[in-house]
């Protein structure tokens, strides 16, 4: 039988807005007995929520701060008392710096792209893992990495970095779900640029536009219900691992910067406004 979310707990990270609040939007649609929404904008989170109406789903708000274990943990002990175990944990929660690496602060750039990108997504699935390993029947995980985490990109070294960490933990807790028997999917979502005003500024490279979120969302969603391990966005991502793979340094450096431009899509980026230490800004 095909894996659904009707009758089923789905929790969202960074669901105070962009594509967090569609995954919100799609699992009401969709029938969900229970939706989490994560986030460290409380007002934010108010109005996710207030805009969500259905007959058949609670919907219930925990301000959390994703940099933080301590905050993670306190929040994720409160939904397993009051709401029980998520049956879809969505990890979308995360931040951009668009600069060189030497003008990254260590801070509020360095550390809190990492603690947030990379820290975040396996903080949240560790408090949580144990209780749907125990419970044993089948559950899904996405996790929202980039393209950014299979290419080098200038100007955006750090990011690049979180999200190529994302994907080797992302994909190897995929194995080690499966070769130890728990019906637990995971999925890694590695989308190019997106339409969201996290990458304001941003250009695509050739023939890799800037996506819609609801195009984006959709494609996941679907990915993650079927359990399927990783969905690459557009077909161009996929392209150009292969290229990057196969291709002398020198060639490949030539290809990425003077025909598809790969390296020069973040000089005009300007992004959201920097967040301060204890503010995200979300997909």
């Amino acid at each position: 039988m095909a894996f659904t979310v009707r009758g089923r707990t789905v929790l969202i990270t960074g669901a105070g807005m962009g594509m967090g609040k569609l995954y919100a939007e799609r699992a009401v649609r969709e029938g969900a007995a229970a939706v989490v929404l994560w986030d460290i904008d409380e007002t934010a989170l108010q109005n996710v929520a207030t805009s969500l109406t259905s007959s058949t789903t609670t919907v219930h708000t925990n301000v959390v701060d994703v940099a933080s274990v301590e905050s993670i943990t306190a929040a994720a002990q409160s939904v397993l008392n009051d709401v029980g175990t998520p049956d879809v944990l969505i990890n979308n929660a995360g931040i951009v710096r668009g600069k060189y690496f030497w003008e990254h602060d260590h801070h509020s750039d360095i550390d809190l792209t990492l603690r947030i990108n990379t820290g975040g997504p396996m903080h949240v699935t560790r408090t949580f893992l144990p209780a749907m390993m125990e419970r044993g029947t089948p559950a899904r995980i996405l996790n929202v990495a980039s393209a950014s985490g299979t290419l080098s990109v200038p100007r955006m070294s750090v990011y690049a970095a979180s999200k190529w960490a994302v994907i080797g933990w992302s994909d190897s807790l995929r194995l080690e779900l499966a070769s130890t028997g728990h019906p637990i999917a995971v999925t890694t979502l590695i989308p190019s640029y997106i339409k969201t005003g996290m990458f304001e500024g941003a250009r695509g490279p050739l023939l890799t536009p800037l996506m819609e979120p609801e195009y984006v969302v959709d494609k996941a969603w679907r990915a993650t219900l079927a359990g399927k391990a990783r969905v690459q966005l557009p077909w161009t991502v996929q392209l150009a691992g292969t290229l990057r793979n196969v291709l002398p340094q020198p060639v490949w450096d030539f290809v990425a910067d003077r025909v598809f431009k790969v390296y020069s899509s973040m000089d005009h980026f300007t992004g959201r406004p920097a967040p301060s230490a204890n503010e995200e800004t979300r997909r």
